[in-house]
């Protein structure tokens, strides 16, 4: 039995650490196999509900003490999250044309809470990991009722689904197993903490499949509109980083706060985007969220990368 247990906290290792190429080369096999993994979008929604289940493992109360020692910061992050990723959102499709159901897609990924990857990607980046903790515990619990606001602002009010079906839905996959997460780890703490090594693996298992689903499921767009759409999804991600990093240096916060907001806003839940897509609108709409899936991995590897090289000086850490 140790040796199974040293042999899955290896794989578990390993998938964290190759997160954004493991999930390149499920996309990649979509292509491929296009009707067998579009049968796995069925289960988008059971699968993002395991992810958000072990992401509440990994929570406990003290992560949410930031709010009360340092407001403005977790009040900075998450005005930054909610308004410049949605808007930002509307403003590229326009820009490059998308409407219908790709917009929507665009739109509910920018409207979506912080990224289940972000805070590795701002340990990783040697960013301030407590406050990216807190950023996307609080964006996840606040996105039942913020996400289908944004989404039904942007995206137009003639939409299919109204602000009930999409409150209820992120309540079922997200809020609930989020906090029953929280709850298992706040009464088995010791056995939690013997299963938190290998929470990586689920999660990454859980996004590969996702994108392998959508991807699949939208093979023939890929081919038709792939590169105008991977074109949106690059500016976005990178307005995300770039804006987030700025507004955060507009408030001369320290440069580790400015690494976490940045990421914050910039890597996005898009498994979320994806379930609510194949739940409520065309299979087109989920799209967007499964190639934002494949790129932000890429891009906050590099950027925590980037960063981990670049030390900050000694009078860029404090609070200025």
């Amino acid at each position: 039995m140790p040796q199974n247990h040293g042999v899955l906290r290896t794989t578990a290792d390993f998938a964290g650490r190759w997160f954004a190429l493991l999930v390149l080369v499920a996309g990649a096999a979509a292509l491929f196999v296009p009707e067998q993994a579009a049968v796995v979008t069925d289960y988008v929604p059971l699968l993002l509900g395991i992810i958000m289940f072990g992401m509440g493992l990994t929570l406990r109360a003290a992560d949410f003490a930031l709010v009360l020692r340092r407001p403005h910061l977790v009040l900075l992050g998450l005005t930054a999250q909610f308004l410049i990723m949605p808007l930002t959102a509307w403003g590229i499709s326009s820009l490059l044309g998308l409407s219908g159901a790709l917009l929507i897609g665009m739109v509910l990924v920018g409207s979506a809470p912080g990224g289940t990857a972000s805070n590795v990607i701002v340990y990783l980046g040697r960013g301030d990991v407590a406050l990216s903790v807190t950023l996307t515990s609080i964006a996840t619990l606040l996105a039942p009722v913020l996400t289908p606001l944004l989404v039904l602002w942007l995206a137009g009010s003639g939409l299919p689904v109204g602000f009930g079906d999409l409150f209820f839905s992120i309540v079922q996959v997200v809020l609930i197993p989020v906090v029953a997460g929280l709850l298992v780890r706040a009464v088995a703490s010791r056995f939690v903490e013997r299963v938190l090594p290998y929470l990586p693996l689920v999660s990454v298992v859980g996004i590969m499949a996702v994108v392998f689903g959508v991807i699949g499921s939208n093979a023939d767009a890929v081919t038709t509109s792939g590169a105008v759409l991977v074109l949106a999804v690059i500016l976005h991600n990178g307005a995300g980083l770039l804006l987030g990093y700025a507004a955060a240096a507009a408030f001369r916060v320290d440069v580790r706060a400015r690494r976490a907001i940045s990421i914050e806003v910039g890597m996005q839940n898009s498994g979320l985007a994806a379930s609510l897509a194949t739940a409520h609108f065309a299979p087109l709409a989920a799209l967007p969220a499964a190639l934002f899936s494949v790129w932000h991995n890429v891009s906050g590897a590099l950027l925590a990368t980037y960063w981990a090289r670049t030390t900050p000086r000694n009078d860029e850490l404090a609070d200025r």
